[in-house]
């Protein structure tokens, strides 16, 4: 397996352009591994209109802050807002559009779960304007899903597939890997049949275990135990090795794209340092406002995001990040991708091309320089956060 290649020329700077990121917390059920932002679905219609309406509230308010910007792209994600009515939806999508009116054509993407009850609303979403679903499969096999928690079956996941792909031109799924005692030639075996599902991009995770979650408390006790070390490694390999032969790149270390054009621009434009909103409960976003890159938290309740929307206040954090802190910053994400770092960036970090921690990481294989980009090497891709930890200490 070698490096996946990497642009002939320097990634596209994202300048002043802005992406929007929109928050639905509501899922039908809390998956046992999941530590988002999320609540249950159930009995609260009412709710979930006056959080439509603090959504749009908050995107007024926040163009009036930026002034005028392009959109860069628009990215629902959850929770699951594919349970979000599509004329909620179309609200959204047409005012973004309309306070920051984009260049052309920009990929709009939504998050959604295989259920049968989900599916049958595609058609709706694809109108509202949708044009991008990322659809969270996670396994294929039937045992597995109610392992990880998940209300639909393989069959379902199969044929949502099938009806996403009809209504939209493009269609990402996310897989996890290293559940316990998955072996390298089960996971290969899944990975072939996802792949004859014809997606054209995929984000396979390897499952993490957070320790406030219900995985989190049956690992603690003893009843859950993960794969080691060892044994997720190999199944990261098997799932580079997989990919790659099927024609998938890895662009980012969980992101795989069957060429450039099947790339999630939402997520590169975030990974460039590009500015993006977050709307809606407990969203992040990063602006640059004045010359300074600027942290914004919303309050992660609902009832508090509404309200702060509704009293002019609908964070509960905002932070001027120094310059060492947004370098730091663009560095973690610009290194987990293929395109890498500007090394220009080095020097916020009182670090350069000629002192050791990133000498040593260049000779010991881990990083490399390419046209003026520190990138992450086959060898440093899967130990990232060793690599990062003695880059920035």
């Amino acid at each position: 397996m070698t490096d996946p290649p990497t642009p002939d020329q320097a990634p596209p700077d994202p300048g002043s352009d802005v992406a929007l990121y929109v928050h639905w917390p509501y899922c039908s059920r809390i998956c046992p591994y999941c530590d988002f932002n999320v609540v249950r679905d159930r009995g609260r219609e009412a709710e979930q209109t006056g959080l439509v309406a603090a959504i749009l509230a908050d995107l007024e308010a926040q163009r009036a802050l930026t002034g005028p910007r392009r959109l860069a792209s628009l990215f629902f994600g959850g929770g699951t807002p594919s349970l979000m009515s599509p004329q909620a939806v179309a609200r959204i999508v047409e005012a973004a559009e309309r306070l920051y009116p984009p260049a052309g054509a920009i990929e709009i993407t939504l998050e959604a779960n295989p259920t049968d009850a989900e599916a049958a609303r595609f058609a709706a979403l694809a109108q509202a304007g949708i044009n991008r679903l990322s659809m969270g499969v996670q396994a294929l096999d039937d045992a597995a899903l109610r392992f990880l928690g998940r209300d639909h079956s393989a069959a379902e996941a199969r044929r949502a597939v099938d009806l996403a792909r009809r209504a939209f031109g493009r269609l990402s799924i996310d897989l996890i890997y290293a559940r316990p005692d998955q072996t390298p030639q089960d996971w290969a075996a899944e990975l072939g049949a996802a792949l004859d599902l014809g997606f054209e991009h995929v984000s396979p995770y390897q499952l993490t275990i957070e320790p406030t979650t219900a995985f989190g408390r049956a690992s603690a006790r003893g009843t859950l135990v993960p794969p080691d070390e060892e044994a997720a490694a190999a199944l990261y390999e098997t799932t580079q090795a997989v990919l790659s032969a099927a024609g998938f790149d890895a662009y980012e270390v969980s992101n795989h794209a069957r060429g450039p054009a099947a790339r999630s621009a939402h997520n590169l434009h975030v990974w460039r340092g590009g500015d993006y909103l977050g709307l809606g409960p407990g969203a992040h976003g990063r602006l640059t406002l004045g010359g300074v890159r600027t942290a914004t938290v919303a309050h992660r309740r609902i009832a508090d995001y509404v309200a702060g929307v509704e009293a002019g206040a609908p964070w509960s954090d905002r932070e001027d990040l120094t310059p060492a802190d947004a370098a730091e910053e663009r560095l973690l994400l610009a290194l987990r991708t293929t395109e890498g770092a500007p090394a220009d960036l080095l020097s916020a970090l009182d670090l350069s091309l000629e002192t050791a921690p990133v000498l040593d990481l260049i000779a010991d294989g881990f990083l490399t320089l390419r046209r003026g980009r520190l990138i992450a090497t086959e060898r440093g891709r899967p130990v990232l956060d060793g690599v990062l930890k003695v880059l920035l200490t």
